[in-house]
Protein backbone atom coordinates (compact mmCIF):
# COMPACT_ATOMS: atom_id res chain seq x y z
CA UNK A 1 0.00 0.00 0.00
CA UNK A 2 2.79 2.40 0.84
CA UNK A 3 5.06 3.32 -2.03
CA UNK A 4 8.02 5.63 -2.36
CA UNK A 5 6.64 9.08 -2.63
CA UNK A 6 8.52 12.02 -4.09
CA UNK A 7 7.11 15.48 -3.49
CA UNK A 8 7.40 18.08 -6.22
CA UNK A 9 9.25 21.32 -5.46
CA UNK A 10 5.88 23.11 -5.27
CA UNK A 11 4.55 20.55 -2.72
CA UNK A 12 7.73 20.90 -0.66
CA UNK A 13 7.30 24.67 -0.50
CA UNK A 14 3.68 24.20 0.61
CA UNK A 15 4.74 21.73 3.32
CA UNK A 16 7.47 24.12 4.50
CA UNK A 17 4.88 26.88 4.74
CA UNK A 18 6.54 29.20 2.23
CA UNK A 19 3.72 28.96 -0.30
CA UNK A 20 -0.07 29.18 -0.07
CA UNK A 21 -1.49 25.61 -0.01
CA UNK A 22 -4.69 26.73 -1.78
CA UNK A 23 -3.65 28.90 -4.67
CA UNK A 24 -6.27 30.91 -6.51
CA UNK A 25 -7.63 29.45 -9.72
CA UNK A 26 -5.87 31.95 -11.95
CA UNK A 27 -2.40 31.42 -10.47
CA UNK A 28 -2.62 27.61 -10.22
CA UNK A 29 -3.52 27.00 -13.84
CA UNK A 30 -1.03 29.57 -15.15
CA UNK A 31 1.86 28.62 -12.88
CA UNK A 32 1.72 24.90 -13.68
CA UNK A 33 2.89 23.35 -16.88
CA UNK A 34 0.93 20.62 -18.59
CA UNK A 35 3.43 18.10 -17.28
CA UNK A 36 3.03 19.31 -13.65
CA UNK A 37 -0.75 19.26 -13.94
CA UNK A 38 -0.69 15.71 -15.26
CA UNK A 39 1.63 14.65 -12.44
CA UNK A 40 -0.69 16.26 -9.85
CA UNK A 41 -3.74 14.54 -11.35
CA UNK A 42 -1.97 11.18 -11.05
CA UNK A 43 -1.02 11.97 -7.46
CA UNK A 44 -4.59 13.08 -6.69
CA UNK A 45 -5.97 9.81 -8.04
CA UNK A 46 -3.40 7.89 -6.02
CA UNK A 47 -4.25 9.74 -2.76
CA UNK A 48 -7.98 9.28 -3.37
CA UNK A 49 -7.38 5.56 -3.91
CA UNK A 50 -5.37 5.38 -0.66
CA UNK A 51 -8.20 7.17 1.22
CA UNK A 52 -10.76 4.67 -0.15
CA UNK A 53 -8.49 1.77 0.79
CA UNK A 54 -7.96 3.14 4.30
CA UNK A 55 -11.72 3.67 4.71
CA UNK A 56 -12.35 0.06 3.68
CA UNK A 57 -9.65 -1.20 6.06
CA UNK A 58 -11.09 0.92 8.87
CA UNK A 59 -14.58 -0.42 8.16
CA UNK A 60 -13.31 -4.00 8.25
CA UNK A 61 -11.41 -3.34 11.49
CA UNK A 62 -14.55 -1.84 13.10
CA UNK A 63 -16.56 -4.87 11.98
CA UNK A 64 -13.95 -7.22 13.46
CA UNK A 65 -13.93 -5.16 16.68
CA UNK A 66 -17.71 -5.60 16.94
CA UNK A 67 -17.42 -9.36 16.42
CA UNK A 68 -14.75 -9.69 19.11
CA UNK A 69 -16.80 -7.64 21.58
CA UNK A 70 -19.86 -9.76 20.82
CA UNK A 71 -17.92 -12.97 21.49
CA UNK A 72 -16.63 -11.51 24.77
CA UNK A 73 -20.15 -10.44 25.78
CA UNK A 74 -19.29 -6.75 25.79
CA UNK A 75 -22.42 -4.74 25.03
CA UNK A 76 -22.75 -1.01 24.36
CA UNK A 77 -24.61 -0.69 27.65
CA UNK A 78 -21.82 -2.54 29.46
CA UNK A 79 -19.23 -0.26 27.87
CA UNK A 80 -21.22 2.80 28.94
CA UNK A 81 -21.55 1.43 32.46
CA UNK A 82 -17.83 0.71 32.63
CA UNK A 83 -17.03 4.17 31.30
CA UNK A 84 -19.30 5.81 33.87
CA UNK A 85 -17.77 3.74 36.65
CA UNK A 86 -14.28 4.80 35.59
CA UNK A 87 -15.37 8.44 35.39
CA UNK A 88 -17.00 8.28 38.84
CA UNK A 89 -13.84 6.77 40.31
CA UNK A 90 -11.82 9.59 38.79
CA UNK A 91 -14.21 12.15 40.26
CA UNK A 92 -14.21 10.60 43.73
CA UNK A 93 -10.44 10.45 43.82
CA UNK A 94 -10.05 14.06 42.72
CA UNK A 95 -8.80 16.63 45.20
CA UNK A 96 -11.82 18.89 44.68
CA UNK A 97 -14.25 16.07 45.49
CA UNK A 98 -12.35 15.11 48.62
CA UNK A 99 -12.27 18.72 49.85
CA UNK A 100 -15.98 19.20 49.14
CA UNK A 101 -16.84 15.93 50.88
CA UNK A 102 -14.80 16.87 53.95
CA UNK A 103 -16.40 20.33 54.07
CA UNK A 104 -19.92 18.90 53.82
CA UNK A 105 -19.15 16.39 56.55
CA UNK A 106 -17.95 19.16 58.84
CA UNK A 107 -21.01 21.28 58.07
CA UNK A 108 -23.29 18.32 58.84
CA UNK A 109 -21.55 17.68 62.14
CA UNK A 110 -21.79 21.34 63.14
CA UNK A 111 -25.46 21.51 62.18
CA UNK A 112 -26.18 18.37 64.21
CA UNK A 113 -24.40 19.82 67.23
CA UNK A 114 -26.24 23.15 66.87
CA UNK A 115 -29.64 21.45 66.60
CA UNK A 116 -28.85 19.24 69.58
CA UNK A 117 -27.87 22.26 71.66
CA UNK A 118 -30.98 24.16 70.58
CA UNK A 119 -33.19 21.18 71.45
CA UNK A 120 -31.61 20.82 74.89
CA UNK A 121 -31.99 24.55 75.54
CA UNK A 122 -35.65 24.52 74.51
CA UNK A 123 -36.34 21.48 76.67
CA UNK A 124 -34.68 23.11 79.67
CA UNK A 125 -36.65 26.35 79.12
CA UNK A 126 -39.96 24.50 78.86
CA UNK A 127 -39.17 22.63 82.06
CA UNK A 128 -38.41 25.95 83.78
CA UNK A 129 -41.72 27.41 82.60
CA UNK A 130 -43.62 24.32 83.71
CA UNK A 131 -42.06 24.51 87.18
CA UNK A 132 -42.57 28.27 87.54
CA UNK A 133 -45.05 29.49 90.20
CA UNK A 134 -47.05 31.41 87.59
CA UNK A 135 -47.58 28.32 85.45
CA UNK A 136 -48.51 26.21 88.48
CA UNK A 137 -50.96 28.87 89.66
CA UNK A 138 -52.49 29.05 86.20
CA UNK A 139 -52.75 25.25 86.06
CA UNK A 140 -54.51 25.14 89.43
CA UNK A 141 -56.95 27.84 88.28
CA UNK A 142 -57.77 25.87 85.15
CA UNK A 143 -58.24 22.72 87.23
CA UNK A 144 -60.60 24.54 89.63
CA UNK A 145 -62.59 25.95 86.74
CA UNK A 146 -62.77 22.53 85.15
CA UNK A 147 -63.98 21.00 88.41
CA UNK A 148 -66.66 23.63 88.85
CA UNK A 149 -67.84 23.31 85.26
CA UNK A 150 -68.05 19.50 85.15
CA UNK A 151 -71.70 18.33 84.99
CA UNK A 152 -71.30 15.36 87.30
CA UNK A 153 -69.55 15.01 90.57
CA UNK A 154 -67.24 12.07 90.60
CA UNK A 155 -66.55 10.07 93.78
CA UNK A 156 -63.06 11.59 93.83
CA UNK A 157 -64.47 15.10 93.66
CA UNK A 158 -67.01 14.34 96.40
CA UNK A 159 -64.33 12.95 98.73
CA UNK A 160 -62.13 15.97 98.04
CA UNK A 161 -65.03 18.31 98.76
CA UNK A 162 -65.69 16.56 102.08
CA UNK A 163 -61.99 16.77 102.95
CA UNK A 164 -62.04 20.49 102.16
CA UNK A 165 -65.20 20.98 104.21
CA UNK A 166 -67.47 22.03 101.33
CA UNK A 167 -71.17 21.37 101.42
CA UNK A 168 -72.84 19.67 98.45
CA UNK A 169 -74.32 23.02 97.39
CA UNK A 170 -70.90 24.67 97.46
CA UNK A 171 -69.28 21.94 95.45
CA UNK A 172 -72.16 21.47 93.01
CA UNK A 173 -71.74 22.41 89.41
CA UNK A 174 -73.68 25.40 88.03
CA UNK A 175 -76.13 23.02 86.34
CA UNK A 176 -76.80 21.20 89.59
CA UNK A 177 -77.27 24.53 91.35
CA UNK A 178 -79.88 25.61 88.82
CA UNK A 179 -81.74 22.29 89.18
CA UNK A 180 -81.71 22.57 92.97
CA UNK A 181 -83.02 26.15 92.84
CA UNK A 182 -85.82 25.13 90.47
CA UNK A 183 -86.90 22.21 92.65
CA UNK A 184 -86.90 24.42 95.77
CA UNK A 185 -89.10 26.97 94.00
CA UNK A 186 -91.58 24.32 92.89
CA UNK A 187 -91.87 23.00 96.45
CA UNK A 188 -92.61 26.49 97.73
CA UNK A 189 -95.39 26.91 95.17
CA UNK A 190 -97.18 23.72 96.20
Amino acid sequence: MEEDYQATPKQESILEGTEDPVPSASTSSIALTEEEQEELRKELAKVEDEVRTLSQVLSLKEKRLGEIKKKLGITPFGELKQSLTRSWQQVTTSTAYKRTSETLTQVGQRATAALSTAGATMSRRLEEVRNSPTFKSFGEGVENLKTKMSPQTSPQTASRDVAEGLSPAESASPTEVRHQDASEESEELH
